[in-house]
């Protein structure tokens, strides 16, 4: 059994009110860890401790350098821990292990880009109009920084936002979801064993209407980073106008994936697959939105269907596992209303649609790889994020028919392609409304590239230099060498 303390200005401790939370393996029900579950105090005193740290401590003055040292730190203890950390993140969402590692590779490599970043001098010089005068622009760091990560991802998203904070000077509030704590906890073992000072990092365990709320209405909060839903990115724009605070929003996406009939078609099938099964589509990038031109969509349907059926469902743990559970119950009944919808709507059923069978599946959270085929634009199935291991499958007739279909969405997270004609790679690329374009691959993230959305996908962007912008002021500096009297008064 695992217990669990939040992290405040230094010190490990238990929560005001000392409730528990119990958390749950996804694959079986069963109770694998105590945490502490944390209240608006608890967070306040977290947001205290970050304010006089960052307006009274070290850490905002040092220079680039040195806070690259402890970040640089950080990536080595996070390679040392690979391990320990993967099988966390898959005893604490379902994923397979293999899954994990994966992550950890990628949050290893972001906290290595940004020790790497920190260094570099990001301020330039204005050239001024004006004879015996400087004109310099600096990056200044923006403060207090509150950051809410979602369950599916909650270390990877974690880093995206801890990792540019600290680059960038600031001090961080963090409130991992309250479901899936256990690799943030670990991680900020990881932050007091890399030395960095009482106060800069602090954990704060909890519901997203308590903590989450606090840290979004707080005035000594500086900024807030938040993934997850548009409905709770609402409330936290609403609650962030106390101070005016800087927001950061990522907030999920309703991402196509358009095959053309020109494109390579093993290698199309096999990424329609990868781009919604991993982790039980649980992904907000996931291209559960399929269309397929209309000269090989029965074809490629029917190659679809047949690799579906034999994705193996299992323990995360297990080395034949291909997909895991979903996260909770709570959620495989949403994918449940969801799929109900679907067929409502009129959408044909062809796959899937129902809660594995087998004595293996009945403690754990399974669902079925679902197809739904004959679906239109229209159709809520189509314009929801379904959040789960769900394909719902168009036919379209032309490039102009493709691109209108996938900007006809609400959301502007990422989209992407197959083809094999150049021309049109760049034609389309140019058409499409969302923040990442993935040409002949899907989900592939890296910490030199941006990640962000259109639309109502969210505001800002993670990763690159444009992340560790988010976390920053801008300041210009006008200096006069020879001014005199202007004369215009008295």
């Amino acid at each position: 059994m695992i217990y669990g303390k939040m992290y405040i200005n230094g010190s490990w401790t238990s929560s005001v009110n000392g409730l528990i939370r119990d958390i749950i393996n996804p694959y079986n029900s069963e109770v694998v860890a105590n945490v502490s579950e944390g209240c608006r105090e608890d967070a306040e005193l977290a947001v205290s401790a970050a304010r006089d740290a960052f307006d009274n401590g070290e850490w905002p003055g040092l220079t680039g350098d040195q806070r690259g040292e402890y970040l640089y730190r950080l990536y080595e203890l996070i390679k040392r821990d690979r391990e320990e950390l993967a099988e966390l993140e898959s005893l604490d969402t379902g994923k397979t292990v293999e899954e994990s590692r994966w992550d950890m590779d990628g949050i290893a490599d972001t906290f290595k880009y940004y020790a790497e970043r920190a260094s570099e001098e990001r301020g330039y010089i204005v050239d001024s109009p004006i004879p015996d005068t400087s004109s310099i622009v600096v990056k200044e760091p923006v403060g207090v920084c509150g950051q809410i990560s979602p369950w599916n991802y909650p270390l990877l998203q974690a880093s995206w936002k801890i990792a540019p904070a600290l680059a960038a000077g600031c001090t961080v509030v963090a409130k991992p979801s309250e479901i899936t704590p256990l690799t943030t906890l670990k991680i900020t073992e990881l932050i007091e064993e890399a030395g960095i000072p009482a106060g800069v990092f602090n954990l704060v365990l909890g519901k997203g209407d308590e903590v989450g709320a606090l840290l979004s209405e707080s005035e000594n909060v500086d900024l807030i980073s938040f993934t997850g839903g548009i409905e709770t990115g609402r409330k936290i724009i609403k609650s962030a106008s106390s101070n005016i605070k800087k927001i950061a929003l990522e907030l999920g996406g309703k991402n196509p994936n358009i095959v053309f009939a020109d494109a390579d078609f093993d290698l199309a099938v096999d990424f329609a697959l990868n781009a919604v099964f991993f982790h039980a589509g649980q992904i907000c990038s996931a291209g559960t939105r399929l269309m397929i031109e209309d000269k090989i969509h029965d074809e490629f349907v029917e190659a679809l269907k047949l690799k579906m059926s034999k994705i193996k469902l299992g323990s995360g743990f297990d080395k034949d596992t291909q997909m895991g559970p979903l996260i909770s119950e709570e959620h495989r009944q949403k994918i449940e209303r969801y799929v109900e919808t679907g067929i409502t709507e009129g959408a044909d059923l062809v796959l899937g649609g129902k809660r594995p069978e087998g004595e293996k599946y009945k403690k754990g959270f399974f669902y079925e790889p679902t197809l739904f085929l004959n679906c239109n634009e229209n159709m809520q199935i189509v314009q929801q994020e379904s959040f789960g291991p769900i394909i719902t499958v168009e036919r379209f007739y032309s490039e102009d028919e493709a691109v209108k279909k996938a900007n006809n969405t609400k959301y502007g997270l990422s989209a992407g392609f197959w083809t094999t004609d150049n021309s049109r790679i760049n034609r389309v690329s140019s058409k499409l409304k969302f923040g990442t374009v993935w040409v002949n691959d899907f989900n592939i993230y890296f910490p030199k590239a941006p990640w962000g959305g259109y639309k109502q996908s969210g505001i800002g962007r993670e990763l690159g230099f444009a992340g560790l912008d988010e976390y920053c002021e801008t300041k210009h500096i006008y200096q006069n060498f020879n001014n005199s009297p202007f004369k215009w008064f008295g």
